[in-house]
């Protein structure tokens, strides 16, 4: 698999620059940063939350792990991690644990962390285990021009 049909029509009908990192098939972002060659703090992991409205994505980098009460603070909202069957619905053109960040190309709103909002490139899941998509950070950040921005992690 390369980049999820659904990701890559949204990013090649944005016009944004990019290109793929191709790795060994990894379990988790902390194997999938070394596989690559790329620093965690610039591969950006997506976690997906529900609520009694719908879902949102939250957007880390690998290196730090969400705080949901925090995040629930920001939402003013009650959330929950989504199921493994609730991302494959949302996602599914996507591996499980594989969901990308941009989640305008699957109609979910985005919380984008605040410490992704100066990185010079992000690497983040295509949609496999497999591929990263590369772009600079000022692609990465038109691609979420509409997320909602704050503090709601921490590092690992």
């Amino acid at each position: 698999m390369t980049i999820a049909r659904k990701l890559q029509d949204y990013i090649d009908g944005s016009g944004v620059a990019y290109d793929t990192v191709d790795h060994h098939r990894t379990a988790t972002t902390s194997q999938t940063a070394r596989a690559a060659h790329v620093p965690g703090s610039r591969l950006a992991k997506s976690v997906v939350v529900h609520h009694e409205m719908g879902y949102v994505l939250a957007v880390v980098p690998s290196t730090h792990r969400v705080e949901l009460s925090t995040l629930q603070d920001v939402m003013d909202r009650r959330l929950g991690l989504a199921s493994e069957e609730e991302v494959c619905n949302l996602f599914a053109d996507c591996d499980i644990g594989a969901v990308p960040p941009v989640g305008s190309a699957y109609d979910v709103p985005v919380l984008l962390d605040e410490s992704l909002g100066d990185v010079s490139d992000v690497y983040f899941e295509g949609g496999d285990h497999r591929t990263l998509v590369h772009m600079s950070g000022a692609n990465f950040r038109n691609l979420m021009r509409g997320a909602q921005i704050a503090r709601f992690s921490h590092p690992a």
